[in-house]
Parts: structure tokens; sequence; C-alpha cells
């Protein structure tokens, strides 16, 4: 028997019993991480969604903002609340530098005058500013102005939302609507304006609650 043969025979290699338990430690471990990756993954996905939402519910509260003083009953365009006689009244919100000036979007039931739809945050309104017309009424001073031209005001088109936000619990963007004439539990919307958003997903979340009660 040659020297190299003898020399491998006397090398110990690793046992059956060895091999079986260095797998059972590697599958305990990779069995253990993957439940933290996907909680982590879920922590995520979970912070997407009140992002989300609290997105949404701050472009509702700013539509609602901007209707006070918008289309009186029987108008056909807003009052501007800052002229004397106008109609309407300041508003105390400093933050509603403009009002809604598109009457036809406000259905005789929409009392409340929240947002119709989600669609319509994100493809904008027409508005004015609430600032008076420095212009109109000051007469014409130079002759370079004609006197259709001392009320005219540009059209501004306000977006309230880049886009409608996908829900990332269901990967959609379809979201569950609730009017200001329905309570928290109503399942179906009614049509009639966008009070409140909430994800359409029924899975629980982390801490217990549902996600469709966020």
């Amino acid at each position: 028997m040659s020297k190299l043969v003898r020399q491998l025979k006397g090398q110990s290699g690793y046992s059956m019993l060895e091999l079986i338990a260095t797998l059972g430690v590697l599958a305990v471990l990779v069995m253990g991480t993957i439940p933290m990756a996907q909680n982590a993954l879920k922590r995520q996905k979970e912070q997407r969604l009140r992002e989300a939402l609290a997105t949404m519910r701050r472009a509702i509260d700013e539509f609602k903002r901007d209707t006070y003083g918008a289309c009186p009953q029987g108008a056909v365009n807003s009052v501007n609340p800052t002229i004397p006689g106008g109609g309407g009244i300041v508003p105390t919100d400093p933050r509603s530098r403009v009002v809604i000036d598109d009457c036809k979007i406000f259905e005789s039931d929409n009392l409340d005058r929240y947002p119709p739809s989600l669609e319509m945050l994100a493809d904008g309104v027409k508005v004015k500013s609430r600032q008076p017309n420095l212009t109109s009424g000051s007469g014409i001073r130079d002759g370079s102005l004609q006197a259709t031209e001392i009320n005219e005001e540009k059209e501004i088109i306000k977006v309230y939302l880049r886009e409608i936000p996908v829900d990332p619990m269901t990967g959609e963007k379809e979201w569950k609507l609730r009017s200001s004439y329905q309570d928290v539990d109503s399942e179906n919307w009614d049509d009639i304006n966008v009070f409140d958003v909430r994800s359409s997903s029924e899975e629980e979340a982390m801490n217990g609650e549902k996600y469709s009660d966020w």
C-alpha cells in the first residue's frame, strides 16, 4: 500500500450524524428568518397604507375648506367672500386661499359639500382666488383695458391629489368609501360624497385590527 493511500485512510471525514445535525441547524435558522422577513414586509405595507390614508384624508379636508363661500343656492358661480356684499363669509381658516367655482359638481343631496368622488380630487376642480380683484371696479386708467376685461378672471384648476394611491394591501386603487351621511359601520357607499376612505382589505394588521377599520 502506497504512502498516499495510507494517508487518505488515516484522514477523518464528517459522519452522517454530523451532516444531519448541521443541516438541521441551518433549517432552524432559515425557518426563523422567514417570519422575520415577512413581518418586515408587512410593516412596510402597513406604513404605506397609513401614509396613503393620511394623504387622501388631508385632500378631502382641504377640498371641504375650499367649499366655504362656494356656490350659493341658485348661483352659477361662487361668490368672493372678501368682497363686501359678495354674499359670503370670510373663512377663519387661513389655509384656504381659493374657493371652488364649479357649481355643477355639487348635487342637491350633497349639502355638506364634500368631494363627490376620489377621482375629482385627482382630476381637479375650477377655483377662484379668495383675494379681492384689485383691478375690478377701479375703472380704466390708461385705456389699455376694455370694459369686458375688467372682471375677467383666468380659469384656475386646483388638483388635490396627484393620483389616487394604490392600496398596498390589495394592490388595487379600490378603496372603501363613506359619505358624511353614513355611519362608520356602513358597508356600501351611498354615492353622495366622500367623507372618509379606508382600505378594502379585510385582513388583520399586526396589532390585531382590521385594515378596513383604520
